[in-house]
């Protein structure tokens, strides 16, 4: 989903390098404050890692990745906030650590290290040397981190262990937990796991499986482990433009605004404000019907273009990803280890975004998913073969929707958690749709803007 580029380095063969990110931590100026109004420090001892290796003989050798796989190879943190009144945290780092062993004899790759193929991709080398692990002691309660919805890279991420002195992903392995158990009894579950293992519906049936064995049961479906399923073809033969990897000129200067001030904000939009954007959007009777994810993603967009102020005649672009797993002919396998999620787009001018109905941006929404078939999937697969390109996101929108994603029902023996979602952004051309609420009808929209951007979008929300 983000461009990562491969160069040739005197020193060692390739080094991957990370232009959008200044560093591995993604660290935001970002400060969380309690009810009154005080700044709180979180402070979280972690002890010396150790690695968790599959409690049984697996296999070893490499693994391959698909085409898929290779565009998003980005470190995803997540945390799980857990809190049970019967059960205190006493047992939860052994409970977990055993647990994870047996859940790696089935997620083998997860124990291995990312490396480099003779054809230039990243492959995964499962040398069985295990998964990082690191035991961690907060000095306060699980309450006091207050609410985690809005992302806080500096206050959560001291939930998540950083490899030290790591300068690229292939330093990085695929899978890091680490475990903090607070003062009230409670724990997090910190994760940082590579996008390129899988796409967030694999990732959270790993969470669950590894819940599933913590509490003593088998795994119903073992994960399906053969990725050559989405091979390209041979020879590559792409059939459509796929403008996801297009090019635009920042006309409007937008990356001088963005030198400016950032701002982080977590906007709830509840069951009633989404079927308002629904009715808004099919006001005009130009649509036939329109799903909540189209009404908020064209609402979104529109709102961001003109809160950055882009000229009429920005060119601007919408990327989203489809899962993949129906739409391939045949379709996915169940439980399939990997990621089956394909990028789509939508292309226009910043002024006809803003200057239409909301039903012009809807349309183009509708057209952009209409357009994910297994022709066009496997011709993105080919695209990248005979290309090597990767997504832009120049003068792009990138929406993240976690909105589907179980992360709500993750039970390692403590429940479910009482609180769960990312750690940060992965960068400021992306948004974040998460599901909020008791019934999940509610969604969170998580985005960063330059300040006199977010204060436009905000009024705009509000209107």
């Amino acid at each position: 989903m983000f461009p990562l580029y491969i160069s040739r380095n005197p020193i060692s063969n390739f080094t991957f390098h990370f232009p959008h990110i200044r560093d591995l931590s993604c660290t935001l100026l970002i400060k969380m404050e309690n009810e009154n109004s005080s700044v709180f420090e979180l402070n979280v001892k972690q002890r010396e890692p150790s690695l968790i290796r599959p409690s049984e003989e697996t296999d070893k050798g490499l693994y391959y990745l698909s085409n898929l796989d290779q565009n998003i190879a980005v470190i995803v943190r997540t945390i799980y906030c857990f809190k049970s009144e019967e059960r205190g945290n006493e047992e939860a780092v052994q409970v977990m650590k055993d647990a994870l062993s047996k859940v790696l004899v089935h997620y083998y790759p997860l124990a291995g290290r990312l490396s480099i193929s003779p054809q230039m991709k990243l492959i995964v080398d499962c040398t069985g040397e295990g998964a990082v692990f690191v035991e961690a002691d907060a000095d306060c309660e699980l309450q006091e981190l207050g609410d985690i919805t809005k992302p806080d890279p500096i206050t959560l991420g001291k939930l998540v262990y950083d490899i030290p002195g790591a300068q690229n992903i292939l330093q990085i392995p695929p899978l890091v937990a680490q475990v903090t158990k607070f003062k009230c009894g409670g724990f997090v579950l910190g994760l940082s796991m590579n996008h390129c293992m899988f796409d967030g519906i694999g990732a959270m049936e790993f969470v669950n499986s590894w819940g599933e064995i913590a509490r003593g049961n088998q795994l119903k479906v073992p994960p399906f482990m053969d990725r050559s399923i989405l091979k390209a073809r041979d020879p590559p033969t792409p059939e459509f433009l796929h403008h996801e990897f297009a090019e635009i000129e920042d006309v409007s200067n937008a990356a001088d605004l963005y030198k400016e001030e950032m701002l982080y904000r977590s906007i709830c939009f509840d069951s009633d404000k989404l079927e308002q954007l629904r009715r808004k959007a099919m006001a005009d009777g130009t649509l036939e019907k329109c799903t909540t994810f189209e009404a908020l993603s064209a609402f979104v967009w529109r709102a961001r273009t003109e809160a950055l102020d882009l000229k009429p005649d920005q060119q601007t672009k919408l990327l989203f990803a489809v899962d993949g797993r129906p739409r391939f002919d045949p379709p996915i396998p169940e439980k399939y280890f990997g990621n089956a999620i394909v990028l789509t787009n939508s292309l226009c001018n910043a002024g006809e975004v803003v200057e239409n109905p909301l039903s012009f941006a809807v349309k183009l929404v509708q057209e952009a998913v209409k357009m994910v078939t297994d022709g066009y999937m496997r011709s993105a697969i080919d695209y990248f073969e005979a290309t090597r390109a990767r997504p832009s996101l120049a003068a792009t929108l990138l929406i993240t929707t976690w909105s589907r994603l179980s992360f709500h029902t993750t039970d390692f023996g403590w429940g479910e958690p009482v609180l769960s979602g990312p750690v940060a952004l992965p960068e400021k051309e992306v948004i974040l749709f998460l599901s909020h609420g008791r019934e999940r009808k509610s969604i969170n929209v998580l985005l960063g803007l330059p300040a006199p951007a977010m204060n436009k979008f905000e009024k705009l929300v509000q209107t």
